[in-house]
């Protein structure tokens, strides 16, 4: 399936690694480039191009080194495609959980569990604050965030998948594996997602859409029955699903599968030092999650640098930072 692409599979997948990254934007990707041209063993774990701000931005002229306009997914590509050049690699897939005091630390991702003696927190800010109607009373009883833990759960069924990026879009491709009827409810008129996998999508004989609708209402017994949506410029319609998977986006730094073991700030963003490590050795955090600083694409970008400088440092038992001029 060209939507959803694993580069790891198999009895020949090794979950153990030097670095796991979480998150793929200019931050994770830029942590990427330097911990695997140090030769650590690197793992990026990313929902998708446009799961992300940068992912998103349509036209980008000011990033140095890159002649513009190019847009955000063209950028993250270039970057991810150096990283990989180095040796890292890329998995697309959603981290659910961790287990950041344990040695080595853990990553539980939908697929699979991971392990490092590092970890870099990359995730960005396009958290949610708020949720609709219904979504949090009927969560794990037919509304989930995750299609590759819960899509089994659905064989046969008529399910709604809720966004219109990467993220989203690789999800219902996965659900088609299980749901008889997805019904994609895109709150835009049109796609925000690489041509590629949005071809697939709106060709797919499972997959019904839904385009430039608002979700209003999740609805259920305690347990989901139906959705209801509202397209612009016309009238609200009941939707009936026995599923719903929300991957919609908003402005706040996304932490919820830490399962609160950093502290955050007011603000919901991660404390670091100087080094970009919080409070627990060895896991770092960098660009959106942190609230001190411009958010910039080349900001978050040398965030991961510092990070990745500093996660050399811990791997190999130094006492100081060793940058690499060549």
């Amino acid at each position: 399936m060209e939507g959803l692409s694993f580069s790891l599979s198999g009895s020949e997948k090794d979950t153990n690694y030097d670095v796991i990254i979480i998150g793929g934007g200019p931050a994770g990707t830029s942590a990427a480039i330097y911990t695997a041209r140090a030769d650590l063993r690197t793992l990026v774990i990313d929902k998708g191009l446009t799961a992300g701000a940068l992912g998103l931005t349509e036209k980008i002229s000011n990033y140095p080194g890159v002649p513009g306009p190019v847009n955000g997914a063209e950028l993250v590509e270039i970057m991810r495609e150096q990283a990989e050049s180095f040796g890292a690699e890329f998995l697309t897939d959603k981290v659910v959980g961790v287990d950041l005091q344990s040695t080595p630390k853990m990553v539980m991702a939908g697929t699979d569990s991971f392990h490092a003696n590092v970890v870099i927190l990359a995730t960005g800010s396009m958290g949610r604050t708020g949720s609709v109607p219904g979504e949090e009373e009927l969560l794990g009883r037919g509304v989930s965030y995750c299609a590759t833990c819960d899509g089994a759960f659905f064989r046969d069924q008529t399910v709604a998948v809720v966004g219109n990026n990467d993220e989203a879009l690789e999800e219902a491709l996965f659900l088609t594996k299980f749901a008889e009827t997805i019904h994609l409810i895109s709150p835009t008129p049109e796609l925000k997602a690489r041509p590629s996998i949005a071809g697939e999508v709106q060709t797919h004989p499972k997959i019904k859409m839904q385009l430039g609708t608002r979700l209003k209402q999740i609805e259920g017994n305690g347990q989901v029955s139906a959705v209801r949506v509202k397209p612009r410029g016309g009238d609200e319609q009941t939707l009936p699903v026995s599923g719903a998977f929300v991957y919609l986006q908003g402005g706040k730094p996304i932490t919820d599968y830490l399962m609160d073991q950093l502290e955050t700030t007011e603000d919901g963003c991660l404390v670091v030092d100087d080094e970009m490590q919080t409070a627990i050795p060895g896991v770092f955090a960098v660009g959106d999650l942190l609230c001190s600083h411009i958010k910039q694409a080349v900001i978050a970008a040398a965030d991961g640098v510092v990070a990745a400088i500093a996660a050399d440092k811990i791997v190999h038992d130094r006492q100081k930072m060793q940058i690499d001029w060549k």
